[in-house]
């Protein structure tokens, strides 16, 4: 069978990449094409276009960018048509993959659609479009399955989160190896992630980095993007007692005592990994307010929107600054605050539905085509 997979961002290509293993042990001849990232192309296969090449974040910045991801569309459609998939799966991203599947639909192709766009937090008209070009809608939050099921009459299959198989297979280095290779000292280690596109990044470590003083007991580790050059980060890494590690956050959340996180995928990781942290934010100033009057939601995290409650604090746009970060930072790194943290961590992986999210999405897309 052929497979067309599209994801647009760095996780996108993590659980694309997964999901691709799952799908040949079911069907061991199975042919991928892919817009995607790294970590597909090793799996195997054909790439149409690096997701490097996609990712544009905040109302402005689509704008800015509009020729670009419009003329994408046009090739992603005529690349469809030559190749004739048996099934197209499409992996969040929704901006373009919902513009993909309405087309593909129309053109009579299998859609599947794996990890939901996030239409329960903004854009709920949405679902219109899902009714009519998804065949099927595999979900990976536990509060998704009901908000399609009972509040929109639409069936899904609830799969589990990717995230578990991910962080449950990776190989654990050694302290000391690691420590060896990036020139670290024995001090605990501080992970800052600061998301993944350039725009964000040095928004983000910006006012990240300016606790790094406040804590010379500690030392801090920048998480590098995967769709970045190591050379980006230079000029952030001047700072005394700051290193950057690239293509490693996994093995560096590993090992870390504490985490500062930019809002997104990377907060759930660092949950999973037990690692307490500060969810941080910060977007264009018009970017922030259109958001703020469309989003209609407690929290801006996955920790806490999975748990329904606060359990990790969130530092958004006027709040992120360096006062309330040294303030959060002390407190999870405070025996008592941890020790409530790891918890309700154990909690939210319960709620996840466990391990295996990739093996059963990639049997029931198999199974459908058979």
């Amino acid at each position: 069978m052929k497979y067309y997979l599209i994801a647009g961002e760095a996780s996108g290509d993590l659980h694309g990449a997964n999901l691709m293993k799952s799908i040949l042990k079911e069907d061991p001849k199975a042919e991928f094409r892919f817009w995607g990232g790294d970590l597909m192309q090793v799996v195997g296969g054909s790439m149409v276009k690096h997701y490097r090449d996609l990712a544009f974040m905040g109302f402005i910045e689509v704008l800015l960018n509009l020729f670009t991801i419009l003329k994408n569309i046009k090739l992603c459609k005529q690349d469809i048509t030559e190749h004739q998939p048996d099934v197209i799966i499409f992996i969040d991203y929704p901006g373009f993959n919902l513009r993909i599947a309405e087309w593909a639909k129309e053109k009579g192709f299998r859609t599947h659609y794996y990890i939901s766009p996030q239409i329960w937090a903004w854009k709920e008209g949405r679902i219109k479009a899902i009714k009519k070009c998804v065949d099927v809608m595999y979900v990976i939050l536990p509060f998704e399955k009901s908000f399609y099921e009972d509040k929109h009459e639409f069936p899904v299959q609830f799969v589990g989160h990717p995230l578990i198989d991910a962080i449950a297979d990776h190989k654990q280095i050694m302290p000391e190896t690691f420590k060896n290779q990036h020139n670290l000292d024995d001090r605990p280690i501080i992970a800052i992630l600061p998301g993944s596109r350039k725009q964000e990044i040095r928004k983000m470590l910006e006012v990240m980095l300016t606790v790094v003083d406040e804590f010379p007991e500690y030392q801090f580790v920048i998480a590098g993007a995967p769709s970045q050059d190591a050379a980006f980060y230079t000029p952030f890494i001047k700072k005394q007692g700051v290193h950057l590690v690239m293509n490693q956050t996994y093995d560096l959340l590993s090992l870390s005592n504490a985490a500062l996180v930019t809002s997104g995928t990377a907060t759930l990781e660092t949950a999973l990994f037990k690692i307490p942290e500060v969810v941080c934010y910060k977007g264009s100033y018009i970017s922030y307010q259109i958001a703020k009057r469309v989003i209609n939601l407690d929290y801006i995290s996955l920790v806490n929107l999975i748990m329904d409650k606060q359990v990790v604090t969130e530092l958004i746009q006027g709040d992120f600054n360096t006062k309330k970060l040294k303030e959060e930072l002390t407190k999870i790194t405070d025996s008592y605050n941890r020790a409530v943290m790891f918890l309700d961590y154990y909690d939210l992986e319960k709620k996840l539905g466990g391990k295996g999210a990739s093996d059963k999405t990639a049997k029931l897309i198999v199974e459908s085509l058979q």
